[in-house]
Parts: structure tokens; sequence; C-alpha cells
């Protein structure tokens, strides 16, 4: 086919990832099962369990970063998180108690932050993910743009929640973040080695005997404005096993969660005022032919909520998470800083500040 593609209206369904950019959506299923069929599959889990695949007809390489006209972020100052400074600490301290009783060794603690976008005409999704790859370049960007699924992502996540080649499947867990790595403590590694544990043994139960390893181990990964302690976990799978046994042996990813997972499960929701949506969750593709896979780990993320606007309530809402993992060494202080360190340069990006009239 000659001639130049047309350009795709700012809610045409898309998704885009590594380079590549699908259109053309077949269909949309919650089914785990749709992703060992065939086609190319855009992923996006939600923490709370919402499984949203979607097959699209054409994938084609297009590096190119999309044009951000069609971006106008929140006013700096509109940003509102879920749990501010106060309820923050509180929740640290409170987990430093679940932790001396020994209902837990480890649980990440979340915050959301939500900001109403002003123009309407202006939340192409896929613009910021433009925005987003000039200021924040990420292994794993990439949009999602279901409008009509309630399904709007942006991420630039650093971290790899699964990536699949035929039968392999590996993981990379982030835990440890400083703006440099003399930031980095001991109690960063010791929190490594717990979340490593934790992936082994949740591969553990999906892969053959004997498969799982780990090729490394606390490796120091540079990103902008932050370092992270990252280690890699490895597999493969057994007969029989598919993306449903996968997803349910491994979800949510054990870095964003905390150790034992149960446990921290259980606390979190005590914890958190807000749901963490995409965030926290999975983000990525499946070519289902190939049989190959990346999903990230759902940090680094916004999402648009359409929810109020659609019911005549209001603007619709911009929304970033950000949190960090606690441990008996955790100070709650330090811990919000590195919340406020996660959150600071990405949701100034969204905000393009610069683009707003005063």
């Amino acid at each position: 086919m000659s001639g130049r593609r047309p350009a795709l209206t700012p809610t045409a369904p898309m998704a885009r990832f590594g380079g590549r950019l699908a259109t053309g959506l077949r269909e949309v299923t919650s089914d785990p099962a749709a992703l060992d069929s065939a086609g190319f599959w855009a992923v996006a889990y939600d923490f709370e369990g919402r499984l949203t695949c979607a097959r699209f007809d054409e994938v084609r390489p297009d590096p190119a970063p999309p044009r951000t006209e069609g971006w106008l972020g929140p006013y700096p100052g509109s940003w509102h998180s879920s749990l501010d400074r106060d309820a923050y600490t509180a929740g640290v301290r409170r987990i430093r108690d679940h932790i001396a009783t020994g209902e837990v060794y480890q649980a990440n603690l979340c915050r959301v932050l939500s900001a109403p976008l002003p123009d309407r005409d202006r939340t192409d999704i896929d613009a910021l993910t433009g925005l987003l790859a000039h200021g924040n370049p990420a292994p794993y960007a990439g949009t999602i743009r279901l409008p009509e699924h309630g399904v709007e992502i942006a991420t630039a996540s650093p971290e790899l929640y699964l990536r699949r080649d035929g039968r392999v499947v590996s993981s990379g867990p982030i835990k440890g973040t400083g703006r440099t790595e003399h930031d980095l403590l001991e109690k960063d590694h010791a929190e490594n080695v717990m979340i490593v544990d934790l992936v082994r043994n949740d591969l553990g139960r999906v892969c053959a005997t004997g498969t799982v390893t780990v090729p490394d181990l606390c490796a120091v990964e540079k990103h902008p404005g932050l370092v992270h302690l990252v280690s890699t976990v490895q597999g493969t799978l057994r007969d029989g096993a598919g993306w449903p046994e996968l997803l349910e042996a491994t979800f949510p990813p054990g870095s964003v969660t905390g150790a034992p997972k149960s446990s921290a499960l259980r606390i979190i929701e005590a914890l958190e005022t807000a749901p963490r949506g995409p965030y926290c969750g999975a983000i990525g593709w499946v070519d289902a032919d190939r049989g190959e896979a990346e999903l990230a780990v759902g940090i680094r993320t916004f999402w648009i909520d359409r929810s109020g606007a659609d019911h005549g309530g209001g603007q619709p809402v911009l929304r970033f998470g950000t949190g960090a993992g606690i441990t008996w060494g955790s100070d709650p202080e330090r811990e919000w800083d590195e919340t406020e360190l996660k959150a600071a340069r990405l949701v100034a990006i969204a905000s393009g500040s610069a683009l707003h009239a005063h």
C-alpha cells in the first residue's frame, strides 16, 4: 500500500511501545487466555485486578515521539495527594508496627496524585507520552489509548514486570532509590534481596522445577534524576502453563506490594485511601504470534479518569501514583521524600507549566 497514512485522531484506539505503533482495534477482552492465541495485544492490568487486553490489526515502526500540541497539562499548583505528608508518615510508622509484630517484612506504601485537566480538547494521552519521551526517557515507555473502554495510559516505567521469549520468562524488580548511587543504603540492598526472593517464589509456582535463577542481583541503573537497584529473575514455564497461570502466580508485582505478599496486600488496603488503578499494575504488549511479550510494572505512570466528566461532574482528571517500600529500617520522613523524588520530575513534565498562560 502506497501513500501517506491518515493521521490518527486524538481519540482513536492505539498503543505505542518500543518504537512500534499499533492501530486498527479488532477486539477487547478481559480473558488472559486470549494472549496465548494470535495477534498483537496491548495489555493494561489495574492493581485491583481489572484486565484489559486489546488486539490490534496493524503494527508498524513509528519511533518518532508524537507531537505535543494535543496536550495541556494540569496547573502545577492543582495537584492533590490521596495521602498528605502527615498521613503518609503515619502510615510508615504503622507498617513498622506490623513489622515489629512479625506480620510482614516489607510493605509498599503508595499515594495517588490527582489534578483536573483544564482543556478537554487537549487531553491526548499519546501527546503526553511524547513529552515524557523528551523529558524522561524510560526503557518501558508507552501509550495505551482506549477511550471507549476507560483506558488512557501514558507510562515512563523503568521496571520490567514480565518479559517472555517463548517459554522463558524474566522479571526485573526494582527496590532501592536515590538521587545518586551514594544515597543507596544497606536497607536498600536488603529490601531488594527480599523482593528477589518473593519474585523467585512467584515464578517458581509456574516455572519448571530448577529453572528459576537470578542472573543479576542489585545492579545499579541510572535514570533521569535518580538511580535504582535492579535485579533479574528468570525461569522456564512448565508444560501447560500460559498467560492465565503466569499472571495468577505473579500478579500484582512483588516490588510494589511487599513480603509476604498476602500480608502486605492486607496492610496496603487498610492504609491507602485511593485505588491504585493502572499504577503498580502491568502495562505493555504481547505478540502472541511470535511468543514474545514485555509488560512493565505500572510505575511512573499517568492515566486519565473521565468518569466525573462523562457524567457532567466536571473536568477529566489526570492521575499519577508514587510510593516507597517500607522496612524496619525506614525513616518516615525519608520515605516521604522518596515519593516526592519519584514524582517531581514527571509531574512537572506533565504539568508543562511553560505552556500555561499566566
